[in-house]
């Protein structure tokens, strides 16, 4: 079943594709000890792991020696009883104390992955996917249960985790703190990776070397947010992309999260993650159950790469639910950067013809539809269409887009709230606010108390009136500022730190309603860009806004970053206009494409008033992805050359899941001087050694191409040559040599088939 109990020995093995986790109840004390995770081992009693773990401290007075409690490396640690490392449970009772101590009770084990209540969360995909053990412990002093959640999925090295924590006494206790989980080393030989940036420069990877004391990542800003991203993994200090154990976590949550690597002072390692305790209280009355969102651990043996693949495969197959599994999302464009709020009726349709010629097919109206908002400043809250600037509304504006051959879609920012508002002069007390305290203000903007259930019903209401009236089959999800003076109006005062929490559970909610009334609504989730990109919303969105960085170059970057463990099927990214309107930078059409179609594809720039032959391009470019776009959807991800480290190039290649086809991008972002200063040769991955592929460079300029402008280095460098017929083994290890490109920004792609 991939779990097995010794009962003589107190072990629980949990066993996932190529790995073990390994959980003991010491002795008649009851621990619940973590003991091993890692490779995969055969043996089932592994009491000798204990070692000198639990030795009592000796004491000069007799029957005074104690436990050390600091040096157990417990499965889930709590606050108050001898561990002052990072902890996971702290409950503080009505009369204000602050202890707990968990001892194993019982547990189960069955096959299959319970839902969480209100709450996103991987899921069995088909019968025998995973099996579950839920192990029960109690601090009998508080008659506090809590149980933990474990899942194994047996076909990925994966296993999950999640907490119940139940009170069964009379009164009610307060949770000050309830992580997700908890994983001990017996050593400190690790480096700590984590996503870091800001708007514009989301999800770059930070490697540090881990020492005595904490290294952390967190937001407390109401999202998981552009600064941090719920990602952490220790990796042995010689990792590399392909080499190298890696333990990573990643935190299957929207809001506030806090995840911590601490080398302690027993020379061991504890990595926690879970909802951030700034802020955050939550009354727990008799007999009622607080769960805390789930956590996904991946085990790696061979870098960072093997761990990026296993998340990937996880989130495609066990979390995100596609209205488009078998068959490419549709390519979309954007009036947004065309546009911004100065549209009208006939100039959306005609960037909307324009692009249909072009063989786009979906087309995405953005901010400024709806109420009195022709600016930033007014508007948001009132979702009736502003039938002024939209004769006849979207009812009669996606029949016209539908006649081009193309699908609508619709921008929404439902959390949002403009003090210029009829919603807002109507009910002031809906947005978070701390009463007699200066309520900020960003980009003229409040957040709505999605706490409560008034409110959301409400824009929830106005939103579906809008869909139902119109052939909407996309939406793009918009949150564009963080929570600031959280409190709400309708909490009590011992209930204030529920707020941050509840508006997550609410958010959760709608888009839960979204996707249940409108089963085949394509969503996509933005905030700022990637202010909240995490596993919780790829639960009710197969895609995700990467950043509103578009420019190509920096894009490289970021999806990259992201790709981490998100897979390139989840994030959003558009060809944009030159110059770009966020770092000036003027890049190849051509190159715009390739870094686009790293993730979901589509464009964010006026179509009608592009050349003849920019249009040439931009229809080469959707036939490459409609050809292409199922081997970056469905395969392996290999990132090959380091953005991150490379000045001068990047390069990636997704392979299908049979190996028989890949697709290599190679961008080169700096251009050095003579012509083997830019020519290099990379080792590709993925592919079978004893096949020989066919590698041909795609044609992505209708401008063509000959063997002169390959040997000149331009932009179709590598077009004119003969097609390449090579091993597996030899693309491998002697490598593919990347030709040199003529300038700055440049790049190709190579289609590789195997052919024997």
């Amino acid at each position: 079943m991939g779990i097995l109990y010794n009962e003589q020995a107190g072990i629980f093995k949990l066993d996932a594709l190529d790995t073990s986790y390994v959980i003991g109840i010491f002795d008649d004390e009851r621990f619940v000890s973590h003991l091993y995770y890692g490779k995969k081992i055969i043996d089932s009693d592994v009491r000798y792991l204990y070692g000198p773990l639990y030795q009592v401290r000796p004491s000069v007075l007799p029957g005074q020696a104690g436990r050390i409690m600091d040096a157990v490396p417990f499965e889930y640690p709590t606050f108050g009883c001898g561990d002052y490392r990072e902890h996971c449970l702290e409950v503080e009772t009505v009369d204000g104390y602050h202890a707990c101590d968990l001892r194993y009770e019982a547990h189960k084990i069955y096959p299959g992955k319970p839902a969480l209540e209100g709450l996103p969360s991987t899921f069995e995909r088909e019968a025998g996917d995973c099996n579950t053990l839920e192990l029960v412990c109690r601090d009998k002093v508080l008659n506090l249960g809590v149980t933990l959640l474990y899942t194994v999925f047996e076909q990925l090295n994966v296993i999950t985790r999640a907490v119940l924590v139940t009170n069964e006494e009379s009164n009610a206790v307060y949770i000050k703190r309830a992580l997700s989980g908890c994983v001990e080393f017996d050593h400190q030989n690790f480096d700590v990776l984590t996503l870091h940036g800001s708007w514009e420069r989301e999800c770059g990877p930070v490697r540090t070397p881990l020492r005595q004391g904490k290294i952390v990542t967190e937001s407390t800003r109401g999202e998981s947010g552009p600064t941090d991203n719920p990602f952490l993994a220790v990796l042995s200090c010689d990792a590399t992309e392909d080499t190298g154990e890696v333990f990573a976590m990643n935190l299957v949550y929207s809001g506030n999260f806090l995840g911590v690597a601490q080398g302690h002072h027993f020379r061991g390692t504890r990595i926690v993650m879970g909802i951030n305790p700034v802020n955050f209280s939550w009354k727990l009355e008799p007999g009622d159950t607080f769960t805390a969102p789930e956590v996904v651990m991946v085990y790696s043996d061979r870098g960072l790469g093997k761990m990026s693949r296993t998340f990937h495969d996880l989130y495609r197959g066990h979390l995100i639910r596609d209205v488009y599994p078998d068959t490419s999302r549709p390519v979309l464009i954007n009036n947004w950067e065309a546009t911004y709020f100065g549209f009208t009726f006939d100039r959306l349709i005609e960037i909307a013809a324009e692009a249909s010629k072009c063989g786009i097919e979906l087309f995405v109206l953005d901010d400024g539809w709806f109420g009195d908002r022709n600016d930033e400043t007014k508007g948001l809250g009132d979702w009736f269409v502003n039938e002024e600037k939209l004769p006849g509304g979207i009812a009669r504006l996606s029949k016209e887009i539908n006649k081009l051959g193309m699908k609508f879609g619709l921008w929404i920012e439902p959390e949002m709230v403009s003090p210029d508002s009829k919603l807002f002069r109507e009910h002031p007390d809906w947005a978070i606010q701390i009463p007699g305290r200066h309520r900020s203000l960003f980009r003229h903007q409040y957040v709505l108390d999605w706490s409560r259930r008034e409110v959301r019903s409400h824009i929830y209401d106005m939103i579906h009136q809008v869909l139902s009236g119109a052939n909407v089959e996309y939406i793009k999800w918009d949150m564009n500022r963080t929570l600031t003076e959280a409190a709400s109006a309708a909490l009590p005062a011992d209930r204030q730190g529920e707020l941050c929490h509840r508006y997550v559970l609410g958010v959760y909610e709608i888009m839960g309603r979204l996707r249940e009334d409108f089963p085949s609504l394509l969503l996509e989730n933005c905030s700022a860009g990637g202010s909240r990109f995490d596993p919780g919303v790829l639960y009710y969105s197969p895609q995700i806004w990467a950043s509103d960085d578009s420019d190509a170059i920096e894009r490289i970057q970021i999806e990259m970053g992201a790709s981490m463990c998100y897979p390139l099927s989840a994030i959003g990214a558009h060809v944009s206009a030159v110059p770009n309107h966020q770092t000036g930078r003027i890049t190849p059409l051509e190159t715009r494409g390739y870094a686009a179609m790293a993730g979901t594809f589509g464009y964010e720039l006026n179509i009608a008033q592009m050349s003849e032959a920019e249009k040439a391009v931009i229809r080469e470019q959707v036939d490459i992805y409609h050809k292409y776009n199922w081997i970056v959807k469905e395969g392996d991800l290999y990132r090959i050359g380091d953005p991150f480290a490379n000045r001068d190039h990047a390069c990636w290649m997704v392979v299908s899941r049979d190996k028989k086809e890949a697709l290599v991008t190679y961008i080169q972002t700096h251009a050095l001087p003579g012509y083997f200063g830019s020519a290099r040769k990379l080792r590709l991955k993925g592919l079978m050694d004893e096949a020989v592929y066919r590698a041909e460079v795609i044609s992505v300029s209708s401008e063509v191409v000959n063997g002169d402008a390959h040997l000149e280095g331009g932009q179709n460098a590598g077009k004119g040559r003969e097609v390449l017929e090579v091993s597996g083994s030899a693309l491998m290890n002697a490598g593919y040599w990347m030709e040199r490109l003529g300038g700055d920004y440049m790049g190709m792609m190579i289609h590789l088939k195997a052919i024997v």
